[in-house]
């Protein structure tokens, strides 16, 4: 098979996989040899952090899979084209399309063709050549293969700047029921290690500062939302776990995407509205100091889909409102909706040094459109609503879009964690 063909497949095979990350790592050539770098601002699929737009080549290694996941389009029954790369064919394509300035790096994962330390080592292979023969110094994501040993696994962190092992489903039932091959203990033992891997080399730089570093962007996970009935409470419990227990740097929500008709699997696709309220209230989790729980408090078992998650708990909590912008603490800040962690800091830093006008505020990135209804400036509300008028308020202020989510599923029990 021609390399161009196999580079439609192989990158066709991989978009369902949205654990693509930032990178937040840096890394740089040795000796000034070699090709490409990373920078802390990360790259990504789409946008960094910074706002810039780039690219990863985003491939498996291998379409063939022994596995037979309901919910995976290169599942072991799905009639499809099959084909595997070489290692010298994926290093040639990601220095070429480097040197073209279509990537800055390169995701690979891959189907388990055979033994998971088999599967592992040839991917390893592939970032093994890029780094110590080509000096290729540009990101690096890959995918940890569940089952394979330690030692492989430490291997890829000395090579990758980010591994990430997806748990796919939220709970052991419906991993048993939608892929009974995988094993929701191999799954969480690998990213156990690697989040130890991660302490242990930050234990030892310490100390030496010689010490390999080992997956200096951590790890990622991805979750597919609406391929099994779990509710929303239970995704986000689940992810809360994640990154509490294993270090981990971003957890993914991926709707699913109906491919092959299947009695186990829901006809249609859950709406996208779904998959964003998940990623709204994941960002809540990871920078504003909410919990799984009092986001879901309000809500119940499953997210609004009229209103974003952070102006449904202020909602349910107006008690804590009005915040007054020249006394409020960073955390009462962060709970404004319409507030975010940047605007928060240049309030704080403005009341050190100046004098905070009203007109100054969208300037530092408040949304006041959602954010007056909640503060007060020298004891005056921004914009005085009795409180069972403001959720028709902040409803008009964000027309909705996009089609209802589905209602709650049935509870499942959640995975336990060895």
């Amino acid at each position: 098979m021609e390399l161009a063909e196999k580079l439609e497949l192989l990158a066709a095979g991989a978009r369902y996989d949205a654990s693509c990350a930032s990178s937040g790592s840096a890394r740089t050539p040795g000796r000034g040899r070699g090709i490409g770098q990373t920078v802390p601002a990360g790259v990504c699929h789409s946008f960094t952090g910074d706002g810039r737009c780039v690219s990863l080549l985003k491939v498996l290694y291998s379409n063939v899979c022994r596995l037979d996941c309901a919910y995976c389009p290169n599942r072991a029954s799905n009639d499809i084209r099959r084909c595997t790369f070489e290692p010298e064919e994926l290093v040639r394509l990601t220095l070429s399309f480097y040197r073209r300035n279509y990537i800055e790096g390169l995701f690979l994962s891959s189907g388990v063709f055979a033994d998971p330390d088999i599967v592992m080592e040839r991917i390893i292979e592939v970032a093994r050549i890029l780094r110590e023969r080509e000096g290729f110094g540009g990101y690096i994501h890959l995918k940890a293969i569940p089952g394979c040993g330690d030692r492989i696994l430490r291997r890829a962190g000395l090579y990758a700047d980010r591994l990430s092992a997806n748990i796919e489903l939220p709970t052991t039932a419906s991993l048993k029921r939608l892929a009974p091959e995988k094993s929701g203990t191999e799954i969480l033992t690998a990213m156990r290690f690697i989040g130890e891997a991660e302490a242990e080399e930050r234990e030892d730089r310490r100390r030496f500062a010689s010490t390999p570093r080992f997956a200096p962007a951590g790890q990622s996970t991805q979750i597919v939302v609406g391929a099994s009935p779990e509710d929303d409470r239970t995704i986000l419990g689940l992810a809360e776990s994640l990154y509490a227990r294993f270090r981990m740097r971003r957890v993914y929500y991926s709707a699913f995407v109906p491919v092959r008709p299947d009695p186990r699997l829901p006809r249609v696709a859950p709406p996208l509205l779904r998959e964003h309220r998940l990623y709204q209230a994941d960002w809540l989790l990871r920078f504003y100091g909410f919990r799984a729980s009092e986001i879901l408090e309000a809500a119940g078992p499953s997210l609004a889909e009229d209103i974003d998650p952070k102006s449904a708990w202020a909602l349910a909590h107006l008690e804590f409102f009005p915040v007054e912008l020249l006394s409020a603490a960073p955390s009462e800040l962060l709970r404004v909706p319409g507030l975010g962690a940047n605007s928060a800091r240049r309030i704080v830093e403005t009341r050190r040094c100046g004098v905070l006008r009203e007109e100054d505020l969208s300037r530092m990135g408040i949304v006041m459109k959602r954010a007056r209804y909640f503060l007060t400036l020298r004891g005056r509300r921004l914009a005085p609503v009795p409180p069972p008028a403001l959720l028709r308020h902040l409803l008009a202020e964000r027309p909705f879009c996009g089609a209802a989510a589905q209602g709650p599923g049935a509870g499942q029990l959640e995975f336990s964690f060895p």
